[in-house]
């Protein structure tokens, strides 16, 4: 059985979750806020649900959001599309 590829929303996402494990205070931010550990997010990278609430958590403090939004070359209103679309 395949399973389907990855789509825009989930790339991005990812590159999100990628941007901010590689930037220390906001990987301690984001592992103390939301109790997980490195391992819980590679199990959980491929949970549509779990990608929106994590793109949910960088929409809920805006300087973080700019940091990533910067860190991926994407505006911030891409992170809003991705998260809506992954929610959809």
């Amino acid at each position: 059985m395949q399973s389907n590829p990855p789509n825009d929303a989930q790339v991005l996402a990812l590159n999100a979750i990628a941007a901010t494990l590689a930037d220390q205070r906001l990987a301690e931010r984001f592992l103390s806020l939301s109790g997980l550990a490195p391992p819980d997010l590679k199990q959980r990278a491929g949970d549509c649900s779990f990608l929106a609430d994590f793109l949910r958590f960088l929409e809920g403090h805006e300087p973080d959001l700019l940091a990533i939004a910067s860190a991926i070359s994407v505006r911030p209103i891409e992170i809003v599309r991705a998260r809506a679309a992954l929610e959809g």
